[in-house]
């Protein structure tokens, strides 16, 4: 019954429209912003950029309004930028903590 249901929802008109649309495709083609970010998030705090984190914390800000302002509302690119928006500022937080830990040592 369940799974009936869940193939006659995939299966009608509105979602094959929406599976092929920009709606649906722009935000997952996005989604490599935020999983590149959470990927960088074990390595070597020196690689990180301080002004493209600040860049790219910005800009999901933005459009994470976008899509939440959008009619219809674009709830899968709010998620992709909310995330990337999370995953920046781990970054930003770890470019920061090492930057002046760094300066600290050099003062010393």
């Amino acid at each position: 019954m369940a799974a009936k249901r869940a193939i006659n929802y995939l299966t009608n008109k509105e979602m094959r429209e929406y599976l092929t649309s920009t709606h649906f495709w722009g935000p997952v083609a996005n989604w490599g912003i935020p999983i590149a970010a959470i990927a960088d998030s074990g390595k070597d705090v020196s690689l990180i950029s301080g002004k493209m984190t600040l860049a790219l914390t910005l800009y999901s800000m933005i459009f994470m309004r976008f899509a939440w302002k959008v009619q219809p509302r674009n709830l899968l690119l709010f998620g992709c930028h909310f995330t990337n928006s999370g995953a920046q500022m781990f970054q930003g937080y770890r470019f920061l903590k090492h930057k002046y830990s760094k300066e600290k040592e050099e003062t010393s």
